[in-house]
């Protein structure tokens, strides 16, 4: 079974014009349960795929680990469906010995759509989190025209997007505009997830001299994940919020927003934008 696509038949209406059925092509949406230390932490809603990428991003943007060695293993726990088949929807994360669970004030207490990155967090307080990187520190350049590409480079990558039109993308790039790592998911968080979990099994964090595109808007929340990562720039095609731009202020992180291939605005840190 292709999990990552489901065809569905459906019926399509046209002003004027027969009514006709046909089958279309959707992303996939499943849960992932994310277990630490052999208890559960959180269930979120996914495009299966790239699942341990997913989950070590998750916690990277939890402020749980930080390196790669802080996170010795993953793997799939059992789990089945009606008809007995294994559902790859549990995964078992083992943390380094002396590694600080997460306060049980941040538990995720039912589970965390693929549209919300903080809403299962039980206390607004725990969500401005310390990064480990200081991104004032990055003297990343980028030049505008490479910059202002960016969207279009990130959408000639995405297969998932060509075949369902409804997924999110986040992309991490170089300076000089080199696609690094590539993510598609109906979650915008979670594709962010994905490649931030991605450059942590590499052994990359901090990113820095990276910028991340995303396919939608600038959230306080991906802000945040910029941050914990080590990205210094984090550009959107659509708007960011103000929260958004105020941590991105605060943290020394670069802020564009409706970027659309000729024109962008930058919310925070255009010093790192060679126009």
């Amino acid at each position: 079974m292709n999990r990552v696509t489901q065809r569905r038949r459906i019926t399509k209406f046209r002003i004027g014009a027969q009514t006709g059925r046909r089958e279309d092509v959707l992303a996939g949406e499943e849960p992932l349960e994310i277990r630490l230390g052999g208890s559960a932490f959180t269930v979120t809603m996914r495009t299966p795929g790239d699942d341990f990428d997913l989950v070590a991003g998750f916690l990277v943007s939890e402020g749980v680990v930080w390196e790669p060695g802080q996170l010795p293993s993953l793997r799939y726990c059992a789990g089945v469906d009606e008809d007995g088949r294994q559902t790859f929807n549990v995964v078992e994360a083992q943390l380094r010995p002396g590694v600080e669970l997460p306060d049980t004030a941040m538990e995720r207490h039912v589970y965390t759509s693929s549209s919300c990155g903080i809403c299962g967090t039980a206390s607004i307080d725990a969500v401005r989190k310390s990064s480990r990187f200081d991104l004032r520190e990055d003297a990343a350049r980028i030049d505008l025209g490479v910059l202002a590409s960016l969207p279009d480079r990130l959408r000639e990558s995405q297969k998932l997007f060509d075949r369902t039109g409804g997924v999110h993308a986040a992309g991490l790039f170089t300076a000089e505009g080199e696609l690094l790592c590539l993510r598609e998911d109906v979650g915008r968080h979670n594709a962010v997830d994905k490649v931030v979990g991605w450059a942590l099994r590499e052994g990359m964090l901090p990113l820095r001299g990276t910028v991340l595109q995303v396919s939608g808007r600038a959230s306080f929340e991906l802000v945040q994940k910029a941050q914990l990562a080590g990205i210094p720039v984090l550009a959107a095609v659509s708007a960011p919020s103000s929260l958004a731009a105020d941590l991105a202020d605060d943290a020394g992180l670069t802020l564009v927003g409706f970027s659309r291939g000729t024109s962008l605005n930058c919310y925070s840190h255009p010093d790192r934008i060679a126009a």
